[in-house]
């Protein structure tokens, strides 16, 4: 079977992907400095604790292992973040991608998988969207990935790189039997934020419920963490049988409101969730829902397990398992 190298694999995304990967009997090395992934979330047989900047090492890595394609899940992730710190996710999500691609070429390997988001369209009113919207990032965090997005098109164009990159909407979402689940500190994501208000007691924040939809709070396309590995072997199999590169929107096409997710999650739980309503975040648009027939169609992916009741099952089997 081929062989895949997964950097930042140790994350979010990324261990639940190592482990679809190993189940559908790939050979799978993972690449991750631990600076936000948990090395607990893959074997540690797979695990090299490694920076992507240190290019030799990295360039070794994949001639050694004889990698046949990368997916590139390392990055930072929190748009706030990235608004007070820009300087500081350019040189991580940009500088790190470029030392990756250099130790691609120097190794011989052309077939990468890009993790990239909804935020490289921006605060768009276009619902769905589709992926020949224009680029227009409104946060630095944005803007770095459509900065990779570009690098990779101009490597294709001039070295012959084929790639994938796919555009995520709302990872959420866990596989409680492999122990698996959001583990980000800070956390940012609301369906973590909710459950664990309501196992605590104390109650969150909720931002805005003014905006032009049916109950006022921002909808947006939930798509489980299990989908969204599923996809990234899907774009992976299509490299390797030779496929294009190509952009893909990996969301299910359904919108949740804020406050329809709270819901989901009382009736999973039995219990309301104690929150206050805040005022919006700069920057929130109304509404982000994919639209991802080309997916479908493309790569013959369908989403399995994105019902908003089964994502906030398995997010509060995780959070129980977690914290007890």
């Amino acid at each position: 079977m081929p062989k895949i190298l997964l950097t930042g694999g140790a994350g979010y995304i990324g261990s639940h992907t190592a482990h679809r990967l190993m189940r559908e009997g790939f050979e799978v090395v993972v690449v991750d400095d631990l600076s936000k992934g948990y090395a607990g979330a893959v074997p540690a047989d797979r695990l090299h604790v490694c920076s992507l900047f240190d290019r030799e090492q990295v360039a070794e890595l994949l001639r050694n292992e004889r990698i046949d394609a990368v997916i590139h899940f390392a990055a930072f992730i929190a748009v706030g973040e990235s608004t007070r710190e820009p300087e500081r996710y350019f040189h991580n999500n940009v500088s790190g991608s470029l030392a990756l691609f250099a130790a691609m070429s120097d190794a011989g390997v052309n077939k990468v998988v890009f993790s990239s988001t909804a935020a490289v369209y921006g605060n768009t009113d276009v619902s769905p969207i589709p992926e020949n919207l224009p680029y227009d990032p409104a946060s630095p965090y944005g803007e770095t990935k459509v900065m990779v997005e570009r690098v990779l098109h101009w490597l294709g164009e001039c070295k012959g790189f084929r790639s994938v990159r796919l555009r995520y909407f709302n990872a959420c979402g866990a596989n409680p039997s492999a122990g698996l689940g959001e583990r980000h500190e800070p956390e940012t994501h609301l369906i973590p934020l909710l459950l664990r208000a309501v196992r605590t007691g104390t109650p969150m924040t909720l931002f805005g419920d003014d905006y032009a939809t049916p109950d006022g709070t921002c909808i947006r396309d939930y798509i489980h963490v299990e989908d969204l590995a599923s996809a990234h072997i899907a774009a992976v199999r299509h490299l390797l049988a030779g496929g294009a590169s190509d952009v893909f929107n990996v969301g299910t096409g359904e919108g949740y409101s804020v406050m329809e997710v709270l819901a989901a999650v009382e009736r999973t739980t039995g219990k309301a969730v104690p929150y206050t309503m805040g005022p919006r975040r700069e920057g929130d648009p109304a509404r982000l829902v994919a639209n991802s027939e080309k997916l479908r169609t493309t790569l013959g992916w369908e989403p399995a397990c994105s019902s908003i009741d089964r994502i906030i099952q398995d997010a509060w089997a995780f959070e129980m398992s977690a914290h007890g």
